[in-house]
Formats: C-alpha cells, structure tokens, sequence
C-alpha cells in the first residue's frame, strides 16, 4: 500500500459542497468511489481547457489566489516524486 503525502487546505463551506456534488458526478460516472483528491485533480485538468472554472471555484475563498493554488500543487508534486521517485 502506497501511503501519500496529504495537506490540509481550508476552503468555504460552499466550495466543499460544490466540490462534494463534482466528486458524486464523477463517482456516477466512473461506477467507483471518488475522492476529494481525484475530484480536485479533475477540476484542474478541465482549468487547463477552461479556466474560467477555477476562477469560479476559487472566488470562494477569497484569501487564495490561482498563483498560489499552482505554486502548492506543484510543491505537493516534487514531494511526492521525492518520495516515490515518480
């Protein structure tokens, strides 16, 4: 069993439950029980076509901004490939 690196993020109660109604649209879709994780990871992937997206997500919490989501992600990604060695 792999045993990954979390964070905790804050976010508004509406943006966990925006997040929360993504993650049952993709676990409807999928047929398999989807995480917060893979439900973020999703929004993100679509930020690349769409990034209007985001911004709407993120408008939530209004203390966050786009650069500093990208800077943490890509933190979270070297920690993982120092890691794992990805």
């Amino acid at each position: 069993m792999v045993n990954l690196v979390s964070t905790t993020i804050k976010v508004s109660k509406s943006t966990k439950e925006k997040l929360v109604r993504v993650a049952a649209k993709l676990q409807e879709r999928y047929g398999h029980r989807v995480s917060l994780d893979e439900a973020i990871r999703y929004l993100l992937e679509l930020e690349e076509r769409k990034p209007e997206l985001l911004d709407s997500i993120i408008g939530s919490v209004p203390s966050l901004s786009v650069e500093e989501l990208y800077r943490e992600r890509r933190r979270d990604e070297e920690r993982i490939e120092r890691r794992y060695s990805i």
